[in-house]
């Protein structure tokens, strides 16, 4: 049967108060205040029957799944830090302060197999339900610090690497026999180019990177050479940037760096 947490308002001598640790101001005590803890129950209590023993309250494991959905937590190490954190007792419903695990971690699998996927959205959209006028807001600012980004540091090895394989592209596209694409070659040199900062690998990664930059000057030349000249004056932006980033050293002034898209032909 579904087990409910029962309100105690009595004082008692050998417990102390949540409310009388922490401040009432904090924004998970506030969050408490404001999340429909009865309607979780009423769209759960179906899932359970109405005889044997009662099981853990839904705002205690409900509560601790959005803890650990918030601070990125695993099924123990939640239950492990809800002990020492009096905030975290107070948003599951707590009274006094507690010392002993509230349940098994492994009660997390039966409750989620239970609730199911519909389940476990209906309770992670409840914080969204908070604020219902978000989705008509014309702007919404997400702060993006400490998310991971796909963005890589232009190094002049990386970048040669990326002109041979701009130039295999426009070959293809424009249907010219390269003499060599060098695509496993390229690759190979730029793992070589790595790490060059090491003593031991300083030497090969050197070599690495003038071998990268011997081929870029190849494939474009061999492009230059094959190319008609109507089609060659398409991409002439795109081959005068190629060579300036080929040739431009560490100390340049004017670093250039090369754009994946190509330029159409008209």
């Amino acid at each position: 049967m579904l087990g409910k947490i029962k309100p105690n308002f009595q004082q008692n001598l050998f417990q102390t108060r949540l409310t009388d640790l922490i401040n009432l101001e904090h924004p998970l005590v506030k969050l408490a205040g404001e999340l429909d803890w009865s309607k979780m129950e009423f769209e759960f209590q179906n899932l359970y029957s109405e005889q044997g023993r009662p099981s853990i309250p839904i705002r205690k494991i409900a509560g601790l799944l959005l803890l650990k959905e918030m601070f990125k937590e695993s099924d123990e190490s939640v239950v492990e830090r809800w002990i020492e954190n009096p905030y975290w007792q107070y948003f599951t419903g707590e009274y006094f302060f507690q010392n002993k695990q509230p349940f098994d971690p492994s009660e997390f699998v039966h409750f989620r197999k239970r609730l199911k996927e519909k389940g476990l959205e209906f309770i992670l959209s409840q914080t969204v339900a908070l604020h219902p006028e978000a989705k008509n807001e014309k702007e919404v600012q997400i702060d993006t610090t400490v998310q991971e980004k796909n963005i890589t540091f232009p190094t002049d090895a990386k970048l040669a690497k990326k002109v041979i394989d701009n130039c295999t592209k426009i070959a293809e596209k424009e249907g010219v026999k390269q003499r060599q694409t060098y695509k496993r070659v390229a690759k190979q040199h730029l793992r070589d180019a790595y790490f060059g900062h090491h003593p031991k690998r300083k030497k090969k990664a050197i070599m690495a990177r003038k071998k990268l930059r011997t081929i870029g000057k190849r494939v474009v030349r061999e492009l230059e050479r094959k190319l008609p000249e109507e089609i060659l004056k398409q991409y002439e932006t795109e081959f005068s940037n190629y060579k300036k980033v080929l040739t431009q050293e560490r100390n340049s002034k004017e670093k250039y760096t090369v754009y994946t898209n190509l330029k159409q032909p008209v």
